[in-house]
Order: C-alpha cells, then sequence, then structure tokens
C-alpha cells in the first residue's frame, strides 16, 4: 500500500471504531436500543469486510498486471543483451 491509501485505511478504522464505540453505548443503556447497536455492529464488520477484500482483490489484479507487463507469466526465462529470450 502507499502512503495516501494507509492515511485513509486510518481514518476509515478509526471512524469504524468510533461507531463500535457508540454501539456499546447504545446497549449499555436500558433504554431498549440493543437492535440499533447490532445493526451498527452488523454494518460495520461488513463494511470492514467488504473493502478489506476489495483491497485484497484489486492488490492481486496489480499483481498480475506487473507480471504480465514483464512477461513472467510462470516462466522462467532471461533476456539477453540483444533482446534474445533463452
Amino acid at each position: 500500500m502507499e502512503i495516501p491509501e494507509i492515511r485513509t485505511w486510518v481514518i476509515f478504522y478509526l471512524l469504524s471504531f468510533v461507531v463500535l464505540l457508540v454501539a456499546l453505548f447504545l446497549t449499555t443503556r436500558e433504554s431498549g436500543q440493543l437492535w440499533i447497536s447490532l445493526m451498527l455492529i452488523i454494518v460495520v464488520v461488513g463494511v470492514n469486510f467488504t473493502m478489506l477484500f476489495s483491497e485484497l482483490k484489486q492488490q492481486k489484479e496489480k499483481r498480475e498486471l506487473s507480471k504480465k507487463l514483464s512477461g513472467t507469466e510462470g516462466s522462467l526465462s532471461c533476456i539477453d543483451a540483444a533482446g534474445r529470450r533463452w
């Protein structure tokens, strides 16, 4: 990951942590808001899983593109100074 993406992830997880704290606060109150806190937890976990899955998929696509552009798609070959493969 690049540095700007790390900053985005830190902010994203800080916001997720705040939402989980709000959900914890709602469960400790005796006003019957347990379903709201459970909904918040489900949404946060679902969004985190989706974001992590998409990030892993994006990294895999970058790696495959890099292999495709470099010409090392599974075969070990060398290119000499004349540009010939062997």
